[in-house]
């Protein structure tokens, strides 16, 4: 069950699919207490229905002078109250909407911060919807819809949609405005479905033998591509869909999250019925075998969204309780190449700078997945760009092309891997390397040697912060000596979310809570924390920045590495040589106001 829970308290919700509404529940009948969820104001228990004007007065929205005033200028100009006061602009649509539910006895739903589940509202076609004034946002049950409604009164409407999608109704007030907002975004998905569906001809004869043999494919079709632009709308870099059990253990829901700055954020539920076919969908799409189900599968797929072109790369999982499916989102106009705009400050931008722009030796910019390494790159080929320079890069894969620069993409399957296209890239006249990351022993020599025979050589390795990266070189057999002459820079970074300008609000951090996160402040700081809004989805974040340490090569650096030094030992001296670690550009982030105390600790962990 969702955790939207089923309330007990509105009489019109549906018994069963074509019947008339529910009684109100008699008194002593067991009442299930939800669980909170953003957006949604539960209806009031008890008492009596009261009108919108008594409801307003109970609110504290108008006074009772206020409303006998309105009730009669109202009667001069034959319109109701509400629209009075809805177009003198003394209330606003959602406060209106608040009072409509208190006098129904209803939920209120506040479109602005909830989160709408996409496959609830797909459920029913955009111009159905706004004919009605009413649209699903999500699941209460297996069997029930919550329908956001501007008007509960319309009775006819609620029978259309319990008609229409065979399933129980509850029923929640929305103002107009939000309802119309979201039909509106409905209604444009679902033209860019039909766009992207157009150009996709290599997979029409696909699409029509695989998905016209069963009535729900138009839903599911719409359904797939809808939450992809949602994902695209909403900056998101990956499109989970994750199949979950029932309590027998037999396959059963799918839920859809998505990750937006980082972070895991549920989205949609797909309902049982529809699951195997929106699997069967994002294979055809990313033209995948849609019969094989033992293995895991990858492809690629471009569409055109809001306008826009996006690539999609996709891995599809098989696990125990049905397929899975990952898409990982690459938007070109969403990316940001421009170092000054990544967040490294003048001490790290100013050694980076420094150390790219030798003629050789090798850069590594360490981190874990997602960290933004290949981002950082990019900006330093960027700038590193010009008609003089021969750069070749090899990635797997290209996330992002660059005019003016050869690219190269790994595959596997024809016997291009980092290696042998590394070995290639260095008998083609480089001046600059690329490579996408070393990975073994066989390419993190090849890099290396390149640096040592006049190339500059830029990658990413996996560790935790910047020393770590001598360590592991060696530990994967590399020749320290080659290490300490090779190697010129190693930036560690991680990726943080910045908080939301619009909503949050000043702190002060005491020293004693800095020191059980690890940071070595005598006295409290000024800072700022998340709160939520419209404009951040309720987050209080909104985007992300980078937190850095650049790790410059000196000769008592290289000689700890020839020594096979740890890499605690490592960063001691280079710490005493001027390297900031990347806790405490954090935490200079968190006096700027850029992002919390919480989020550098989230991200940076122990170290």
């Amino acid at each position: 069950m969702s955790a939207l829970g089923r309330s007990h308290s509105d009489p019109g919700t549906a018994s069963a699919p074509g019947t008339g509404p529910d009684p109100p529940p008699t008194t002593g009948s067991a009442a299930v207490t939800p669980l909170p969820v953003p957006g949604l104001t539960r209806a009031r228990s008890g008492g009596p229905r009261r009108s919108v004007i008594e409801a307003l007065i109970t609110l504290g929205l108008i006074t009772p002078e206020f409303a006998e005033r309105a009730r009669a200028a109202a009667r001069e100009q034959g319109v109701t109250v509400e629209r009075l006061l809805l177009e003198d602009r003394t209330l606003t649509a959602e406060q209106i909407a608040r009072a409509v539910a208190d006098a129904h006895r209803l939920d209120h739903i506040d479109l602005a911060t909830f989160a709408v589940d996409m496959a609830a509202a797909n459920l029913v076609p955009a111009v159905a919807a706004r004919r009605w004034g009413a649209v699903p946002v999500a699941f209460v049950d297996e069997g029930t819809l919550l329908v956001a409604i501007s008007d509960p009164a319309n009775l006819l409407a609620i029978d259309d949609i319990r008609l229409t999608t065979g399933l129980r109704i509850h029923r929640a007030v929305a103002s107009s405005e939000d309802i119309e907002a979201l039909v509106s975004r409905l209604n444009r998905y679902e033209f860019d479905v039909a766009e992207a569906v157009e150009e996709d001809e290599e997979t029409a004869s696909l699409e029509i033998t695989g998905l016209r043999e069963s009535a729900d494919d138009a839903p599911i079709i719409k359904l797939v591509h809808s939450i992809l632009a949602d994902a695209a709308e909403r900056g998101a870099s990956d499109v989970h869909f994750e199949p979950q059990p029932t309590r027998t253990g037999t396959p059963g829901e799918m839920r859809v999250r998505l990750r937006v700055d980082g972070v895991m954020v549920e989205t949609a539920t797909v309902p049982r019925r529809m699951a195997a076919g929106v699997i069967s969908r994002v294979k055809i799409m990313a033209d995948l075998d849609i019969a094989e189900r033992r293995l895991p599968q990858d492809g690629r797929v471009g569409l055109s969204v809001d306008g826009r072109h996006i690539d999609l790369r996709v891995v599809t999982i098989p696990s125990v309780h049905g397929e899975s499916a990952v898409i990982r989102i690459l938007d070109q106009r969403a990316i940001r190449l421009d170092l000054d705009q990544l967040g490294l400050q003048h001490h790290e931008l100013t050694h980076f700078r420094r150390a790219f722009q030798k003629a050789h030796g090798a850069i590594l910019v360490t981190g874990p997945t997602g960290s933004g390494k290949s981002t950082t790159l990019y900006g330093a080929l960027r700038e590193l760009n010009t008609a003089e320079k021969n750069i070749i890069t090899i990635e797997d894969p290209v996330e992002y092309q660059l005019p003016g620069i050869t690219q190269m993409q790994v595959n596997v399957r024809a016997g291009l891997t980092f290696d042998s296209g590394l070995r290639s890239m260095m008998r083609a006249d480089p001046d600059i390397l690329m490579v996408g990351e070393i990975r073994d022993r066989q390419t993190a020599q090849i890099a290396v040697e390149g640096a040592l025979t006049g190339h500059l050589v830029l990658s990413t390795l996996h560790t935790n912060d910047a020393p770590s990266a001598i360590s592991r070189l060696v530990e994967m057999g590399i020749e320290p000596f080659l290490i300490a002459s090779a190697i010129e820079c190693v930036v560690g970074q991680r990726l943080t979310r910045t908080l939301c300008a619009h909503c949050k609000e000043p702190v002060v951090v005491p020293a004693a809570v800095l020191a059980d996160n690890g940071f070595s402040v005598r006295f409290d700081i000024e800072a700022h924390q998340p709160v939520g809004c419209v404009r951040c989805g309720g987050m209080g974040y909104r985007g992300r920045t980078g937190i850095y340490e650049v790790m410059m090569m000196t000769e008592e650096l290289r000689e700890l590495t020839l020594a096979r030094a740890s890499a605690d030992q490592i960063a001691a001296i280079a710490v005493s040589q001027g390297m900031r670690r990347m806790r405490e550009d954090g935490l200079e982030k968190v006096k700027a106001g850029i992002t919390s105390l919480a989020e550098v600790t989230r991200v940076t962990g122990s170290i």
